[in-house]
């Protein structure tokens, strides 16, 4: 597979979710940040004011486009439309890292608003496997996929998440992007081990990894962890961060910040924490 990219991309560089309030700060004051993400979506079609923002940026910052909408977990077969779209924006974007989720949301061209499970199966590997091919066919370059925080284990499993992912880059050739508060959101709420689910997977797949924030819900007199993207990264999950670079070595750390966003400062204080972590484990 061919790679594109307006700007290549450094193991150790700290990004920052680009999202519409925060644009015209990033444009006019230059902050020092190794990349920007998108949610690809965003950016469908090629005119109006948020793309030609996003087309001054990319000359100055790598870009990582990250799909929320592809479904590649549906039953039904990769939506030939939302692709064409994902591929216009590859396109002109030349994004440094494509990337998109472990989960569903779609059947029949009916969008829920969410990021669900799968079934860890080995049938659904095979599905998933295709549906990753059919897309890393279309855009001819490597797509990463993320894993998802859940809040329920669906009957039919025939291993567990972590398995799941490490043969899907294994079946695929897809890279993986670990989201460690993910990971740390659905170790507390299912009782595994967030370390293990670490060190399973295959080094050489990871290309980029994500932190955020989580809230605490009381459910029928349990606590749950959300991921919520509207918070501080809470001390476990830096730990968690500082396990991951430590197995893996240094990769690229974006923070996610995606409700009731604070003023760009403290997501400026929030990346020099995840640069501080990346340095710390080179030390």
């Amino acid at each position: 597979m061919t790679s594109r990219a307006a700007h290549p991309l450094a193991q150790t560089s700290v990004g920052v979710g680009l999202r519409a309030p925060h644009v015209q700060e990033i444009t006019e004051q230059a902050p020092k940040l190794g990349f920007l993400e998108v949610h690809s979506e965003n950016y469908f079609g090629r005119g109006g004011a948020g793309n030609e923002a996003l087309r001054r940026l990319r000359a100055d910052y790598p870009v990582s486009a990250h799909g929320v909408g592809l479904s590649l977990g549906s039953a039904t077969p990769v939506s030939t439309t939302h692709l064409e779209r994902v591929a216009d924006l590859v396109e002109w974007l030349e994004p440094a890292l494509i990337s998109e989720h472990l989960s569903w949301s779609a059947v029949d061209g009916r969008h829920l608003n969410d990021l669900l499970p799968l079934p860890y199966s080995v049938e659904v590997l095979a599905h998933m496997a295709q549906s990753v091919d059919v897309v890393q066919s279309r855009l001819k370059r490597r797509i990463l996929i993320e894993n998802v925080s859940s809040y329920l284990v669906l009957p039919g499993s025939d291993m567990c998440e972590w398995e799941f992912l490490a043969a899907l880059a294994s079946a695929s050739g897809c890279g993986l992007l670990i989201d460690v508060n993910n990971i740390y959101v659905s170790a507390c709420n299912h009782g595994f081990d967030p370390r293990a689910y670490i060190d399973a997977l295959p080094a050489s797949a990871i290309e980029e990894i994500h932190v955020a924030g989580h809230s605490t819900q009381h459910f029928e007199g349990m606590d749950i962890l959300v991921d919520t993207h509207d918070s501080l990264v809470a001390p476990p999950v830096w730990e968690l961060l500082r396990y991951a670079l430590r197995r893996f070595g240094p990769r690229p750390v974006l923070v996610e910040w995606d409700c009731d966003l604070p003023p760009f400062a403290v997501l400026e204080q929030q990346a020099a924490l995840a640069a501080a972590c990346l340095e710390s484990d080179r030390v």
